[in-house]
């Protein structure tokens, strides 16, 4: 469709997200090891300029969090622009994320500063049914010589 118009069977979509995985609970079928791995497959083929490392540990606490403080549904959405990666996470909490004092005897609090440190930018929003954490990263510009 451009500019409202259909053009045969097919249709182009302007600005619209070129890419999408979907994830979703129960944690006890994917879990973690499932998210991460359709998150490394997606950034290899849509995003090589992502830091997978950042992208990862970022879609490990999501779900993670989402598994041990939601007891209903979770889904993990991500979605690569030509500019842009953003990872969503929708679930059936109405809490919004509260940064903890770390407890380095073991007790955690280090995933939602880590969340927060190593995306470009973190917003949470509430929806009708739960919340969404919505994390995104800019493509760097290229090094000057």
């Amino acid at each position: 469709m451009i500019n409202g118009r259909r053009l045969g069977r097919r249709r182009v979509m302007n600005a619209q997200p070129q890419h999408m995985v979907l994830q979703e609970s129960p944690p006890e079928r994917t879990g973690g090891a499932g998210a991460r791995s359709a998150t490394a497959a997606f950034l290899t083929q849509h995003c090589p300029w992502a830091d997978p490392d950042a992208v990862l540990l970022v879609v490990s606490e999501l779900v993670s969090n989402a598994a041990r403080h939601t007891a209903g549904w979770w889904r993990l959405r991500l979605t690569a622009g030509s500019d842009t990666l953003v990872v969503e996470m929708d679930d059936s909490s109405s809490e919004l994320p509260v940064a903890r004092q770390p407890d380095l005897a073991g007790g955690g609090g280090f995933g939602w500063h880590m969340v927060q440190r190593l995306a470009g930018r973190v917003e949470v929003s509430p929806q009708p049914h739960g919340k969404r954490v919505r994390a995104a990263w800019m493509r760097p510009a290229p090094a000057a010589c």
